[in-house]
């Protein structure tokens, strides 16, 4: 603090880092001066990022210190170049960063121009990083065991920029009026705000005279733009590096919440979405809200969504993390009613099948899926109770009885022949062991045409079901009236030979 007392007063007169000095003994003493004062910014970048070098107290008090010199250290103006320094030493650090970060979101994140020049400053790392030779294949081919050591390296550094990055405060005030706080009040926004501030003075007022500015601070619409196009290019420059599978899991998932309303143009995440949407499995189902929000809000055009989401319907979605989330936007992307009935119907009929092998949560899911379908769509209600030979005349070949047309393997939903079959399956839910569901298939017996007696399914309900909520909702209900068994006669056989006609049970003794 003493040294920062000192060299304060003289940061206005000291040359730049790189400015050589004349034969002028100021000169000579200047520049000096410069370079002391940059080893003294280096050693207190170190002191603030090293947790081995220093306690944390003191650590708070080094990073307190240099961000005074940011402040003041290019002439009175935010100094860019210290702060980058900063930024990447604390990047490529192999120690934990963690109490650091906190310590700027704290206390100096707040400042939009902070938030400006960590934005800029990441974008340069990680354009470093994409020419860097620790993602080069040549390299890891001569050294294997050097190879792995640097995409060890190259993970930690992925890490700790997500890590950064995801922690900035998002900008949220977007009102004309809106105040920002700035570290250094003449930063890069008050520099183009006096471009502005001179236009104004050149227009003349009513009495002849020109107008004057009453201050520089810049418009707050001006600020939002700016620091849109930053949050914009750091983010979008992330997204190019080779992330690992979990810090890409964590980024899908908060890609719709903590980055798409902030982006200038959220189109730009078209590739980066549907390449995730494309692997399948459990990354197409956490691209798939960020992708959504694209399409009903952006105007996203993508023609294969339906067929990417109909080969989602596996039985391992109803045991996925993420499985809730994923019921309710697959209601909402069949929400509307102009989808073909072909469509509809192969969804219904693909959902009736998943029944069959589903848990009861999942069974849950699955009917009230179905239930918003019929009554969304009245043209597939034919599904419900299809007879089996019902066939027209121009039809060639005779269906014989227990046949199902439906093509569960089939991928191309023109041709899954779901409305040529029927929700046999669902039928089978009405003996289903657990009572919640042969309760809830009931609904499906109701005319779901007659739209002003019936309402939609709530999936937020249903979605995020489990045996334990099950449980838990069974345990609560009031059981009015109980169910006796009992029999007039000890039985000798489990099944009742009325149950399996043309099968008889025996027991040994019966046979002897």
């Amino acid at each position: 603090m003493s040294l920062q007392s000192f060299f304060t007063p003289l940061l206005p007169q000291l040359p730049s880092s790189s400015a050589k000095p004349t034969e002028d003994p100021e000169s000579i003493y200047l520049t000096w001066v410069r370079s002391k004062f940059d080893e003294f910014v280096q050693f207190l970048i170190q002191l603030s990022v090293s947790s081995t070098l220093s306690e944390e107290a003191l650590r708070e008090v080094a990073l307190d210190t240099l961000m005074e010199c940011v402040k003041d250290g290019n002439a009175g103006k935010f100094h860019s170049s210290t702060y980058h320094k900063f930024i990447q030493t604390m990047v490529y650090s192999v120690e934990e960063v963690d109490t650091l970060l906190n310590l700027l979101v704290s206390n100096y994140f707040k400042y939009i121009d902070v938030r400006y020049f960590t934005y800029i400053s990441l974008e340069k790392l990680i354009r470093m990083l994409d020419a860097n030779q620790c993602f080069d294949a040549r390299s890891e081919s001569e050294d294997s065991r050097k190879g792995s050591q640097t995409r060890a390296s190259g993970e930690l550094l992925i890490r700790n920029i997500y890590h950064v990055i995801l922690q900035i405060p998002p900008l949220e005030q977007l009102g004309e009026k809106a105040e920002f706080e700035m570290w250094n009040a003449s930063g890069v926004f008050t520099k183009e705000s006096k471009t502005e501030t001179k236009k104004i003075k050149g227009t003349k007022g009513k009495n002849g005279l020109v107008k004057k500015s009453s201050n520089d601070v810049p418009s707050s619409t001006m600020i939002s733009k700016k620091m849109k196009l930053k949050f914009t290019k750091a983010w979008m420059a992330f997204l190019t590096l080779p992330l690992p599978i979990d810090v890409y899991k964590e980024v899908l998932v908060t890609l719709h919440q903590a980055v798409i309303p902030y982006l200038s143009n959220p189109i730009l995440l078209c590739d980066f979405l549907t390449k995730s949407y494309d692997i399948g499995g459990v990354i197409s189902v956490m691209a798939l809200s960020s992708l959504f929000i694209l399409m009903t809000e952006h105007g996203l055009e993508y023609p294969n969504l339906y067929v990417k989401l109909y080969a989602l319907l596996q039985p391992s979605i109803f045991i996925a993390k993420h499985r809730a989330k994923f019921f309710q936007l697959l209601d909402s992307c069949l929400k509307s009613p102009l989808l073909p009935a072909y469509l509809a119907a192969s969804f219904a009929k693909k959902l009736s099948r998943l029944a069959l092998t589903a848990p009861p949560s999942g069974g849950l899911v699955i009917i009230a899926l179905i239930h918003n379908l019929l009554r969304r769509h009245p043209s597939i209600n034919c599904l419900v109770h299809q007879e089996e030979n019902d066939q027209t005349a121009k039809d060639e070949t005779i269906i014989k009885p227990g046949i199902d047309l439906f093509n569960n393997e089939e991928t191309d939903l023109l041709k899954t022949n779901a409305m040529r079959s029927s929700l046999w399956e669902i039928d089978t839910l009405r003996h289903h062991y657990c009572p919640p569901v042969s309760r809830f298939v009931l609904s499906l017996e109701n005319d779901l045409t007659i739209r002003p007696k019936t309402t939609e399914v709530a999936m937020i309900d249903f979605s995020s079901g489990s045996y334990a909520t099950i449980f838990r909702d069974e345990m609560r209900r009031r059981v009015k009236q109980v169910p006796l068994a009992f029999y007039k006669a000890i039985p000798t056989s489990l099944f009742s030979e009325t149950d399996f006609v043309g099968w008889t049970f025996q027991s040994e003794e019966q046979k002897q």
